[in-house]
């Protein structure tokens, strides 16, 4: 990834997030790019140990936070040999840490957001969204997210990398991507198309369950458009393998995921907003949300590393 040159870490100091710079320090230091520590001062916001509930006086809120946050970032530097990489610590406040991060990452010509991603399903995601899925969402440059894990896999393995592919233009970019990193750690790609279930209650009269059985070449034809797509893609030579398969697109990404240990999603979201979000969601977010390996999502507008 040659135009990788700044990288933003948002923390929020929890083990989620600390796992996250782990990943985010190991690719400033491959690449030699700058990484951003950066933290976002929000009152009233879901931390019951956010001074905000003690203290009366609001500069007097802002004051304590940062003064925490900046020992905090110390020490996070600190329990990493950090010497080879340039550090910047930064701390801005705002009503949410989502349009605060976005912000920063315009201003100041980021190329890629490491974050860390809680996973928050059923009412807890209902009611509190996901600070990483907006940030998916609407950023400008690619978003890498990292799920907590009880025993996160080691930065340089990175053998298997998964790129689900509808044919779109913005999962050509993704695939671009895929190629690129997995030259630079020699992994080998896992092609993925979902061919998704939509057989008309007629044909079980029939007894067709299957779009297969229905179109029987529609498996043949995928994988030979996948096999022009990664001939035409951007970026060198990397060995893969093809998958089609019926379902639905993000259960099933998620299930490949534990099924055949990827080790990596690249994956593209359209960077949907307002009412079609609200009414189609996005496949990249609900992937981001559930699958357990990082996820490398890019948009089809703004900024690409290749």
């Amino acid at each position: 990834m040659r135009n990788l040159k700044r990288i933003l870490y948002p923390t929020d100091f929890s083990r989620c997030a600390n796992q996250a710079f782990y990943r985010a320090f190991y690719l400033a230091d491959k690449y030699q790019a700058e990484l951003h520590l950066f933290h976002a001062i929000v009152l009233h916001d879901d931390d019951p140990h956010n001074a905000a509930y003690h203290f009366p006086d609001i500069e007097e809120i802002h004051s304590t936070l940062e003064k925490i946050a900046d020992n905090r970032m110390d020490k996070v530097v600190s329990s990493y040999h950090a010497d080879s990489v340039k550090i910047k610590k930064i701390q801005d406040r705002g009503l949410a840490p989502a349009p605060v991060i976005l912000e920063y990452a315009q201003e100041n010509d980021i190329d890629l957001i490491v974050m860390g991603t809680h996973g928050r399903r059923g009412l807890g995601h209902l009611w509190l969204g996901s600070v990483a899925e907006e940030v998916v969402r609407l950023a400008e440059c690619p978003v890498l997210t990292i799920r907590e894990q009880k025993e996160p896999t080691p930065n340089e393995e990175l053998n298997r990398i998964l790129v689900p592919l509808d044919f779109s233009d913005p999962a050509k970019s993704a695939l671009a991507h895929a190629k690129e990193i997995a030259a630079v750690f020699n992994a080998r790609l896992q092609l993925l198309h979902v061919v998704e279930e939509n057989i008309h209650p007629s044909f079980y009269v029939a007894g067709i369950g299957s779009i297969f059985e229905l179109m029987p070449d529609v498996k043949n034809k995928s994988e030979q458009h996948m096999r022009h797509l990664l001939d035409e893609a951007e970026g060198p030579e990397v060995k893969a393998d093809f998958h089609v398969i019926e379902g639905n697109a993000s259960h099933d990404i998620i299930k490949f995921v534990k099924d055949n240990n990827s080790d990596l999603v690249v994956i593209a979201t359209h960077g949907l907003t307002g009412i079609k979000h609200l009414l189609l969601g996005s496949v990249a977010e609900k992937v981001v949300r559930m699958a357990t390996c990082p996820v490398f999502t890019v948009k089809p507008f703004g900024k690409s590393l290749v």
